[in-house]
């Protein structure tokens, strides 16, 4: 590879958009987990209506040699999301993701948003280490989010097992504070993750009369890719626990699915009175905290699995505040179901 100095970090333009999915194919051939990857007319779209920024690093030659993308899921989002980071192996060990990153970060600084989300592979510790190097920290682990399919030309992953990945929160603006309600049992470990990481919140006292409705409500999105699902819940009501673990025993059982994960908004105290009401057979377990993008707030992630072999020996973590994470969430993992 050329001096680093060589290298040119710009954004991808709509007819580009062949650009992304040849690097894809490069490093992942079909396996990649999201389908828009694959095609040219839905990343040219994206780019056109400001939903994606897709940085890559060229050499003045016109080669290319990897690329990370910053996606917005709704414009009135203050939280910017990185990811599908590819670099060829040709680039690798040239601190290219880094320097894709750090573009990224001063673009996103630049238009306002407050922060940017990711989620850094835990078979190895590179991107963490790159991450925590731009002063982003982790605020979650979602062991075995990537599944079994997925082939990385980069991998260290022969057996094919899932894998699990690090959320992070680079914080790039200042904002206004948002009360966060949180379970007793939570509480310590999210305290933490708030304090290291610089997330636009801090945790409230639940107001004493609350009254929280009779019904839970939710909706599912599958990820047949992940062979998982998210549970959303927008409001918790009296019947959570039956109303989750009736979709978590469908989705697992029915729909065969291996994880199963559930997202609960912090910006209600239902969120801390109906999490403090379960009991020890609760299927969940801690998984993060990271921002919602479909409620401008944040959610307590939690993370249940179906007779998966999470290899938990072999996550790697790149700092200190990591391993307590990791530690953490490890000793809080229910059996599986």
């Amino acid at each position: 590879m050329s001096e680093e100095s060589d290298v040119v970090i710009r954004f991808l333009e709509p007819h580009e958009s062949e650009i992304l999915v040849e690097l894809i194919r490069e490093s992942y051939g079909d396996s990649y987990d999201a389908e828009w990857v694959y095609e040219p007319h839905t990343i040219a779209d994206r780019i056109r209506n400001n939903t994606l920024r897709s940085a890559i690093g060229q050499l003045a030659d016109g080669t290319i040699l990897g690329h990370m993308a910053l996606m917005v899921e709704e414009s009135a989002e203050r939280v910017v999301h990185a990811g599908v980071a590819v670099v060829r192996d040709t680039a690798r060990g040239h601190h290219l993701f880094e320097k894709l990153k750090r573009f990224g970060s001063q673009w996103a600084t630049e238009a306002g948003y407050l922060g940017i989300f990711s989620e850094a592979t835990a078979a190895h510790p590179y991107s963490q280490k790159a991450n925590i190097k731009l002063g982003a920290h982790e605020t979650g682990i979602l062991l075995g989010w990537i599944p079994d399919t997925v082939h990385n030309s980069a991998a260290v992953n022969p057996d094919g097992y899932r894998q699990s990945v690090v959320l992070f929160y680079l914080k790039l603006n200042h904002g206004d504070l948002r009360d966060m309600y949180v379970p007793k049992k939570y509480y310590e470990i999210v305290n933490k993750i708030l304090e290291v990481s610089g997330l636009h919140a801090v945790i409230g006292q639940g107001p004493t009369n609350v009254t929280v409705p009779n019904e839970t409500i939710f909706s599912i999105e599958e990820k047949a890719d992940h062979n998982s699902a998210i549970i959303h819940v927008t409001e918790p009501g009296r019947d959570f626990t039956e109303a989750v673990e009736r979709a978590r025993i469908t989705l697992m059982r029915n729909e065969r699915r291996d994880a199963v994960y559930l997202d609960l908004p912090l910006d209600l105290p239902h969120t801390e009175i109906v999490l403090n009401n379960q009991g020890s057979d609760f299927a969940f377990s801690f998984a993060g905290v990271f921002p919602n993008q479909l409620r401008h707030g944040d959610v307590l992630r939690l993370q249940a699995f179906s007779g998966v072999d999470l290899h938990s020996a072999d996550i790697v973590t790149a700092s200190d505040h990591g391993r307590e994470l990791l530690a953490y969430v490890l000793a809080d993992l229910r059996p599986a179901r």
